[in-house]
C-alpha cells in the first residue's frame, strides 16, 4: 500500500478503488484535494467565474499589461 501512497503524494497521481457497480472511492494527495477545493471556491461565485474567464481570454489573445514590481 505504501508504494501506491508514494505515487499519489510524490507524482500527483490518483488511485481509484472500485467497490462495485457505480460505487468506489478515489484517493488523492492533500495538495491535489486542496487545489480542487480552491478552484471550486473561486468558481462558486458568478462574478469570480466571469472575471477568471475574462483574464484567460486576455492571456490567450496576448492583451497583457506588464508591470515591474518594486523590489
Amino acid at each position: 500500500m505504501n508504494t501506491y501512497l508514494d505515487k499519489i503524494t510524490l507524482h500527483s497521481e490518483t488511485l481509484t478503488v472500485n467497490l462495485g457497480e457505480k460505487v468506489g472511492v478515489v484517493i488523492l494527495s492533500l495538495d491535489e484535494y486542496n487545489s480542487i477545493l480552491a478552484t471550486e471556491h473561486e468558481l462558486s461565485s458568478k462574478k469570480n467565474a466571469t472575471r477568471l474567464d475574462a483574464s484567460i481570454e486576455k492571456i490567450e489573445s496576448g492583451k497583457l499589461l506588464r508591470k515591474n514590481l518594486i523590489t
